[in-house]
């Protein structure tokens, strides 16, 4: 999940007051998503902040054991954020980000470009270390290419993450606004507005460079960094509120699975491990659920399997049940490993496939081990496997693992049958 969020002091209770009513729509959606972070369970949250200090062009990721701040500067010195940095997770991403990102020795206190959402993140109940960066001044392709190192660091760290770039967008929408007045500033917030919508990076950059310093905007950056991240991914976005109730621009986005299958999956695996019950499908059903498929659940933690199970041919009525069954099944009932303990919960990362049909093929040159998936037949044994994983670089080798899957030795004759998946992650 990700998100891109605002950061204005005014929004927490305790510095705005009375005037909280001018911003309630800003101060509802923040809650909403904080509660949708919280339903993703993310052992870290990354916040890129366009308040953090600047060290040249690069983002600077805040180095320390423990990182805290407060609002003091704005009247609330009681309203305080603090969590454990997450450093493997932030040394993974300086590795990935090639020079784009550099790791801080020395940080001060964090800023309320990550306080103020942080202390909604608190509210919700959300217990997760913490990375937090510095947006940089870097060409805004660089910071998208950041925005996918990022992915790649919580990827190959197997650690269930959640991203969200701060920022306000224009601060001169109106006479009395803190930057002063431009009648174009409202053109920059509906086209970076639009551009999340449409998770349109090109939309994004094509914004006029005269129209972005007439707005006077901080979060331009941290939005490139944001559609850099869900690149690539079956993350939705989805506006919660857009308002100017003191000449600055506030949006709230949520950028989350528009099938909901991996949050299923999880939600049921540790409902069944923490009190011993299986969860519901949703309802009503949302029609992406509806349909019946073969469905395999996959669990990692620390980026090592721990569990998988799955089947061809579907069992349940849809596939929310179908997932829901699987996970719990992945968990408790891989032969291979011993059941999962509450322990391990915060630790898992879940992968859902959807298998579309098997089809026959007659030879071995129909099979992209990258594409397909593989089931090896002979008589009742039968061998899969699923397409994409590591370490399995051609078809041969890819069907030679599910034979032995099956129990089949090399030598006797098979049926072959290919099948796409839809990769829930």
């Amino acid at each position: 999940m990700c998100g891109f969020t605002p950061h204005p002091p005014i929004v927490v209770p305790e510095v705005g007051g009375s005037r909280l009513t001018d911003c309630e729509a800003t101060w509802q959606a923040m809650r909403e998503l904080a509660k949708r972070v919280r339903a993703a369970v993310p052992a870290t949250v990354i916040i890129m902040s366009p308040h953090a200090p600047l060290t040249g062009s690069r983002v600077t990721i805040t180095g320390g054991r423990t990182l805290s701040g407060d609002l003091g500067d704005f009247g609330a010195p009681e309203i305080t954020f603090k969590a454990e940095n997450d450093l493997a997770l932030a040394r993974r991403i300086v590795g990935l980000s090639g020079g784009r990102a550099t790791l801080a020795t020395d940080w001060p206190k964090l800023d309320h470009g990550v306080v103020v959402p942080g202390h909604f993140l608190d509210r919700a109940g959300v217990k997760a270390r913490l990375v937090t960066m510095s947006m940089g001044l870097l060409p805004y392709a660089a910071l998208f290419q950041l925005g996918q190192a990022i992915r790649q660091a919580v990827e190959e760290e197997g650690v269930r993450a959640v991203f969200l770039a701060s920022g306000d967008l224009s601060h001169r929408l109106q006479p009395d606004a803190p930057a002063g007045f431009d009648p174009q500033a409202a053109g920059f917030d509906r086209a970076v507005v639009k551009a999340l919508e449409d998770n349109d990076v090109e939309a994004l950059r094509s914004i006029p460079a005269d129209l972005i310093r007439r707005a006077g905007e901080c979060g331009l950056r941290p939005a490139h960094a944001l559609l850099g991240a869900v690149a690539g991914t079956r993350l939705k976005p989805e506006l919660l509120s857009y308002e100017a109730p003191f000449g600055v621009g506030y949006a709230v986005f949520s950028f989350r699975s528009a099938t909901g299958l991996v949050e299923l999956a999880r939600e049921s695996l540790e409902a069944y491990v923490k009190e011993g019950r299986m969860t519901r499908a949703p309802s009503p059903l949302p029609e992406a659920l509806s349909r019946r498929a073969g469905v395999f659940v996959s669990l990692k933690r620390r980026g090592q399997l721990r569990g998988c199970i799955g089947t061809t041919v579907p069992s349940q009525q849809n596939l929310a049940e179908e997932t829901i069954h699987l996970a719990v099944c992945a968990g408790t009932e891989d032969p291979r490993f011993p059941p999962v303990t509450a322990d391990e919960l915060a630790d898992l990362t879940y992968s859902v496939d959807v298998l579309g049909e098997p089809e026959p093929v007659g030879s071995m040159e129909q099979l992209d081990p990258k594409r397909y998936g593989v089931i090896v037949r002979r008589g009742r044994r039968q061998g899969l496997l699923l397409p994409d994983l590591e370490g399995v670089e051609d078809a041969r080798q890819q069907v030679d693992i599910a034979r032995r899957k099956a129990g089949i030795p090399a030598g006797e004759p098979v049926e072959l049958f290919r099948f796409e998946v839809v990769r829930h992650h």
